[in-house]
């Protein structure tokens, strides 16, 4: 991948491209980019083991720089998955940004961490 895709689509569609490119979809269904994806997730969190909050939040600059790979690992397997299963992933997470506004009103959450149908 030469380019910098700029949104969604354009990553997606790369994926696609590389997926092709390397004849990795026969492998790419729904259950294994699943599974890639929460390893992928479980090694972003790895990074995070152990530390305080404070060390989580200033971490060292090499660190920074895997945790940002990790991150995309994540992003980039999320949007494989979803387009295997076509999802517009813009359109729902809007959505579900909708969603949590209404279960999550801001004069009942404000500052809390309470779960919505706790509130």
């Amino acid at each position: 991948m030469t380019t910098t895709p700029d949104t969604l689509e354009k990553l997606r569609v790369a994926l696609e491209e590389f997926a092709h490119e390397h004849d990795w979809n026969q492998f790419h269904n729904p259950k294994n980019l699943a599974i890639a994806l929460s390893v992928e997730a479980s090694e972003l969190l790895e990074h995070f083991q152990w530390l305080t909050p404070t060390q989580a939040a200033n971490l060292s600059p090499e660190t920074q720089d895997a945790v940002a790979l990790e991150c995309a690992d994540v992003l980039l397997f999320l949007i494989r998955l979803a387009d295997k299963l076509n999802i517009d992933l813009a359109t729902t997470a809007t959505r579900k940004m909708e969603l949590n506004a209404q279960k999550y009103p801001v004069e009942k959450a404000r500052g809390l961490s309470t779960k919505y149908d706790r509130l």
